[in-house]
């Protein structure tokens, strides 16, 4: 039996044997010196079969190209007769990141498999993959709890009225109303590039403020679609990368009619939202040449502002007296810090996303800000063009601990791969719930959540027939211990009233509807 056949058939790796002496020859005029050669060649093979047969059993692994091995027998071998040397396929499978064998790396289904030879993508530490992170199992691992307060003191009902009073194609501009989903305005005259920042005017509902990568700053009327420039960075066109200003960074001062924005070249500007002027000059912020990704003014106090930016920094500023280099904290990180804001009642707490997947909290602005009171591992640095992950404050919390944001890292869900968003206690590092659906497979990096209107959705039949049945268990159990007379009473009531009542009769209950209504378009009745 020939070995070579039996290694073929098993799907074996090759062995190291040169090729076997044909059967037929085909050309009939071969030279006395290449049978010389080809009888040498069998003679080799015959000695050497037992221990070639020996290494076959014994070595799994690929072994390297003869040519390599024997450089001066291949290369004699191609002088005598112009054969080739021989080669060698290797089967072993090696992993696309770190290019080893013995394991692999990639997606298995819906799930994605990490190399275990690098850190793990999710927490950075070494030891394990994502799949046996203990942050992916549980949020709140390796997370100090925020110490509870009491809330119902006087001095903090106070504060609660107080700060309640004051709450309240590249370039598209997409409008939708939620009731008529399939429905859509569209306004392409908004802006020319990439559309990274929307504000809502307080005061006029029906105007959106924009800022674009084309360096400008646009009001635009929802109704008719009608912009006007307030800003433009970039005055004389395409003067090549170094020179194009693109903003990233905006927020509205309500209490001054200020627009804050700022640049991708580390810079903040003043613009008067009734004259449409730039105030002032731009102010260095953050490192010089560095983007600003975000930028929000205190709730409660709003000439306080936040920034955060490519340099690894979110800092705080006071805007009555903003000087380059003159925070008042800076607060630093791994990476690049995606977003910060304050929270969105009190003002008192800032939560920032940073690309090192860790959501960081504080839990006082006026206390020590060079330690953050809580680091939460979150899935959200991402290795592909992508919009940044932000984690953002539930504005209908009072208590300022819910935070929502994207995940990343897809999750199997009855074999589909989905990338759920994220609610999270902040002061816990728990996670409250994850919302997903088979139909939105995208990822979601940014998400808004409405500070006033609450959405339901219809009961399915499965959650109706189980209600029944509940209320069905109920009345058995009531029926059970008594049986009810036509008059209203049991049988084992008395005729004396407890209640009080001299004509002997017990009242009627009375039927009570709450109606809740929210400020927005919405009402439902219990």
């Amino acid at each position: 039996m020939d070995p070579t056949c039996s290694d073929s058939a098993a799907g074996g790796t090759p062995s190291r044997r040169p090729p076997t002496k044909r059967s037929s020859r085909q050309d009939s005029s071969s030279s006395s010196s290449d049978e010389e050669d080809e009888a040498e060649a069998s003679g080799e093979e015959i000695a050497d079969d037992e221990e070639e047969e020996e290494e076959v059993e014994e070595e799994a692994a690929a072994v390297e190209p003869a040519a390599k091995e024997h450089p001066a027998a291949a290369a004699a071998g191609e002088k005598r007769g112009g054969r080739k040397g021989r080669i060698t396929i290797s089967l072993k499978k090696v992993c696309k990141v770190c290019k080893r064998t013995g394991h692999e790396a990639g997606f298995k289904g819906a799930v994605y498999i990490d190399c275990p030879m690098k850190p793990c993508f999710l927490c950075k530490m070494p030891g394990h993959t994502t799949l046996t992170c203990p942050h992916r199992v549980a949020m709140e691992h390796g997370v100090i709890p925020a110490p509870r307060r009491n809330a119902s003191t006087s001095l903090d009902y106070v504060f609660q009225s107080q700060v309640k009073g004051k709450i309240s194609m590249k370039g598209l501009l997409g409008i939708w109303d939620y009731v008529k989903l399939h429905e859509k305005i569209t306004y392409d005259s908004v802006h020319s590039c990439i559309l990274n920042s929307m504000k809502i005017d307080n005061a006029n509902d029906g105007i959106l403020y924009t800022a674009s990568s084309d360096g400008t700053i646009s009001c635009t009327d929802l109704d008719t679609g009608i912009g006007s420039p307030l800003l433009n960075l970039n005055p004389n066109g395409w003067n090549g990368p170094s020179s194009w200003r693109m903003i990233y960074g905006m927020d509205l001062n309500t209490d001054k009619g200020l627009i804050l924005v700022a640049d991708n070249f580390g810079f903040l500007y003043f613009l008067d939202r009734r004259s449409k002027t730039r105030i002032g000059h731009p102010i260095l912020i953050h490192k010089k040449g560095s983007k600003v990704t975000t930028l929000h003014c205190n709730p409660a106090r709003p000439e306080v502002l936040l920034s955060s930016g490519n340099d690894h920094y979110a800092r705080i500023w006071d805007t009555r007296k903003l000087e380059a280099n003159s925070p008042l904290a800076s607060l630093a990180h791994g990476r690049v810090v995606n977003s910060g804001y304050f929270s969105p009642q009190s003002g008192n707490k800032i939560l920032t996303t940073c690309q090192d997947n860790r959501i960081r909290v504080w839990d006082y602005i006026f206390g020590d800000l060079q330690s953050r009171s809580r680091e939460i591992v979150h899935s959200h640095d991402f290795n592909r063009h992508l919009t940044p992950f932000k984690a953002e404050w539930d504005p209908k919390d009072y208590t300022e601990t819910v935070a929502v944001v994207g995940r990343y890292i897809s999750e199997n869900y009855n074999g589909v791969a989905l990338h759920p968003i994220d609610f999270i206690d902040t002061s816990s590092g728990k996670l409250l719930a994850e919302v997903m659906d088979p139909d939105l497979a995208t990822i979601s990096p940014v998400n808004k959540l409405h500070p006033s209107i609450f959405i339901w959705k219809p009961k399915t039949e499965d959650e109706l027939a189980e209600e029944r049945t509940k209320q069905k268990a109920k009345e058995y159990v009531y029926g059970s211990g008594s049986r009810k007379k036509t008059n209203g009473k049991h049988d084992n009531s008395s005729d004396d009233d407890s209640d009080g009542d001299s004509g002997g009769k017990n009242k009627k209950a009375k039927k009570t509807r709450f109606t809740c209504t929210t400020k927005g378009k919405g009402k439902f009745k219990v």
